[in-house]
C-alpha cells in the first residue's frame, strides 16, 4: 500500500462552452470579439506572436467556440474549427487557435474545448458525408505535442515553421459509428 496521496483536482469554476452563431446573427460579432480577445492575450501578449498573424482568412468562415465563466460570462478560452478540403478533394477538419488564459489552465479547460470541438466535428461529419471516420488536423506548437497526443493525435511529417515558431502536424481520426 502506498503512502502517496493523489492531490485533489482543483474546484473547477462554473463555466459554459458555446458555439458561436453564424456570421450575420446579432450575437456573432460580440462573441467573436471575446474569442479574439482571448487569442490576443495568449498568442500576442503572452507568447509574442505578431498581431498581424493572429487573424487570418479562416476566421470569417470558421466555427468558433467560446469558454466563459458563469455567472460573470468572463471569456477565458477559445478554439476554432474549420472544415477544409485537401488537394484530393477529401474533406477534413482543422483544429486551431486553442487558447486558455493562463490563470485558468490548471482546470484543464483545454481538454474541454478539444472535446467540444470533437463533438461538433462528429455531428457535422455525420450530417454532411457518408463516411465512418472524420479526420482532424492540428498544427501543434512543439512544447504541447503531448497535450494533443492525449486525445489520439499522432505526429505526421516533419516539424515546420509557422508564424516564426516550430510546429508539428498532428492528426486524429474520429469514429462516426452510427448506433
Amino acid at each position: 500500500m502506498s503512502d502517496q496521496v493523489t492531490p485533489a483536482a482543483p474546484d473547477v469554476p462554473d463555466h459554459e462552452i458555446i458555439i458561436l452563431p453564424a456570421a450575420g446573427h446579432r450575437n456573432h460579432q460580440p462573441l467573436l470579439d471575446q474569442c479574439l480577445g482571448v487569442r490576443v492575450e495568449v498568442f500576442v501578449h503572452e507568447q509574442g506572436f505578431s498581431l498581424d498573424e493572429e487573424f487570418d482568412e479562416h476566421d470569417p468562415t470558421a466555427t468558433h467556440f467560446l469558454l466563459r465563466l458563469l455567472p460573470s460570462r468572463l471569456a477565458i478560452g477559445t478554439i476554432r474549427g474549420t472544415k477544409m478540403v485537401d488537394s484530393n478533394g477529401d474533406a477534413y477538419y482543422k483544429l486551431s487557435r486553442l487558447a486558455v488564459l493562463q490563470p485558468y489552465r490548471r482546470y484543464r479547460f483545454g481538454r474541454d474545448l478539444v472535446l467540444a470541438l470533437h463533438g461538433w466535428v462528429k455531428e457535422d461529419a455525420k450530417c454532411s458525408s457518408d463516411v465512418n471516420m472524420a479526420k482532424v488536423v492540428a498544427h501543434s506548437q512543439i512544447p504541447v505535442k503531448s497535450f494533443y497526443s492525449k486525445y489520439g493525435y499522432l505526429q505526421e511529417g516533419d516539424e515546420f515553421d509557422e508564424d516564426g515558431a516550430p510546429h508539428q502536424k498532428m492528426v486524429t481520426y474520429l469514429s462516426l459509428q452510427r448506433n
